[in-house]
């Protein structure tokens, strides 16, 4: 299994602690350990430091290879442009296809903050099962504790499986950033969840994908 960590985020929304040549992946919000630092300890306990990827760009690069010492120099990717997510994503994929395209990939957001990490260790190996065995694309809801505007949503399909003792549904939909109305909907039906930009899939799986839908 692989892990890519998309890093290339100018981390607007943070300002004015976070700032265009220091986003806040790079700095120490909540411990003493910066935000990157801490995505990359929190998996190393299921993916070994030779499969972990970072992709970002050039200005952050240097910041991010001394952050990250132990990081092999080279599983820093650095996009020519920024694109938003698909592109860094499909970039991060080439990359993967000359190892083994028939492997595992688990995208994460660089800024995230999680607590429960075995629990999260757990849901992600569990992902990554799925994904080997079914060929299919999966992401991880997160259940709200309240109507939040702030964050996309996922809603719930049909149960389609289990893996490590998780249940696995169909993606019934995806829903933007609602007003506070709708968000409360969402809370009280049940059947949505946080989208926390998570993506686990083989990488051949992906490659098809963009093949087809974003040639």
């Amino acid at each position: 299994m692989y892990a890519v960590i998309m890093a290339g985020g100018r981390g607007t929304r943070f300002w004015p602690l976070s700032r265009e040549k220091k986003p806040k992946h790079l700095l120490k919000i909540a411990g003493k350990r910066s935000i990157i630092q801490q995505t990359v300890d929190r998996i190393k306990p299921l993916i070994d430091e030779d499969n972990i990827y970072v992709v970002t760009v050039a200005s952050h690069a240097e910041d991010l290879a001394a952050q990250l010492p132990d990081l092999p120099r080279e599983n820093i990717i650095v996009e020519p442009v920024g694109r938003n997510t698909a592109p860094c994503i499909g970039l991060a994929s080439l990359y993967l296809k000359k190892k083994d395209p028939d492997d595992t990939m688990v995208v994460l957001p660089a800024d995230h903050l999680i607590a429960g990490e075995s629990d999260f260790l757990e849901t992600l190996a569990a992902a990554g099962e799925m994904a080997k065995k079914t060929s299919s694309l999966i992401t991880i809801g997160i259940t709200p504790s309240g109507p939040e505007t702030g964050y996309g949503y996922i809603e719930k399909g049909k149960t389609v499986g289990t893996a490590g003792g998780r249940d696995i549904y169909d993606v019934e939909s995806f829903r933007e950033k609602p007003d506070a109305e709708t968000a409360n909907v969402f809370f009280k039906d049940g059947g949505f969840f946080w989208n926390s930009g998570m993506f686990i899939w083989k990488v051949s799986t992906i490659l098809e994908e963009i093949k087809g839908l974003l040639p």
